[in-house]
């Protein structure tokens, strides 16, 4: 492919919001908290029919400045179609900011998409033929965007070469035989924590840039995932994203919660020219100086 590939924009929707993903706009950051993994209490509400940690949840996100809300209701023991219907549904009483729906079960995905009120991101795809004919009609149907990852039954391949494969393949296979605009799949480049091989975040780096000038794909990644295991996260989570950035990251699923990363992110934007004249970030400035004052 050309390396004067087009960038695209990705548009999300909710009921009455607008969010554009693509190297023109600022980054998006798409909050990651309402999500039960890990959380022993939370699992054990959702179980009992309690959501009210949603609308906890909901609320810091948006505090924390996401502009999308990742949802996973993963829950063993639970219908997990129904309950992220449920939680959809809530949500988007709660706020106006456009959905990521996140689950492997593809019943649950349905059960999602078919309450929500707008155009969904899903939460995902792999280079796995059984996982692509389940999904990606489903995603033609209720004209969603889509994450893909290139990963496939045999492997997680640790190659930037490998990678690219899977990731034409995805593409080829979504836009030839399911009619998937490319401008509606978001490629997750693989972000490996880097304790486990220190090698690993050349070789993201390295697909990021190769996705970007050889598809003008946009990317996401599950940000946390960097640095998991590791001591300081947020400090190298706060470093990696806007290195990520000048590869050609557009959006990440983030802890929006922390402003340390948040904040590095903000600066990225700037640097790069997705903030024009820098009135975010002098907004965010003030605003910040006004919360302080004020307390």
């Amino acid at each position: 492919m050309s390396a004067e590939v087009t960038p695209f924009e990705t548009r999300l929707r909710s009921a009455t919001q607008e969010v554009v993903i693509g190297r023109g706009h600022r980054f998006c950051l798409i909050g990651e908290r309402i999500n039960p993994t890990g959380r022993r209490i939370f699992q054990e509400q959702l179980r009992a029919g309690d959501l009210s940690a949603i609308e906890r949840d909901v609320a810091a996100q948006v505090a924390g400045g996401a502009d999308v809300l990742d949802v996973n209701m993963g829950v063993p023991l639970t219908d997990e179609a129904e309950l992220l219907a449920k939680a959809i549904t809530l949500i988007q009483q709660l706020s106006d900011k456009p959905i990521c729906i996140d689950s492997s079960v593809v019943e649950a995905l349905e059960a999602g998409l078919s309450v929500y009120q707008g155009r969904a991101l899903v939460n995902s795809i792999t280079a796995e033929d059984e996982r692509m004919e389940a999904v990606l009609p489903l995603v033609k149907k209720y004209d969603a965007a889509v994450i893909a990852l290139p990963n496939d039954v045999d492997e997680i391949p640790m190659e930037p070469e490998k990678r690219l494969d899977l990731v034409k393949k995805i593409v080829d296979v979504a836009t030839k035989e399911y009619g998937i605009a490319i401008e509606d799949i978001v490629l997750d480049p693989l972000a490996m924590p880097i304790g486990a091989d220190t090698s690993s975040g050349v070789a993201g780096f390295e697909t990021m840039r190769r996705v970007r000038d050889e598809f003008g794909l946009n990317m996401t990644c599950g940000a946390s995932n960097v640095s998991f295991g590791m001591p300081e996260r947020h400090a190298l989570n706060a470093t990696w994203l806007p290195m990520a950035m000048t590869v050609g990251l557009t959006s990440a699923i983030m802890d929006v919660r922390t402003p340390e990363i948040v904040q590095a992110v903000k600066a990225a934007d700037l640097f790069l020219d997705h903030d024009e004249w820098g009135m975010a970030w002098i907004g965010a400035a003030r605003a910040k100086k006004a919360a302080e004052a004020s307390a």
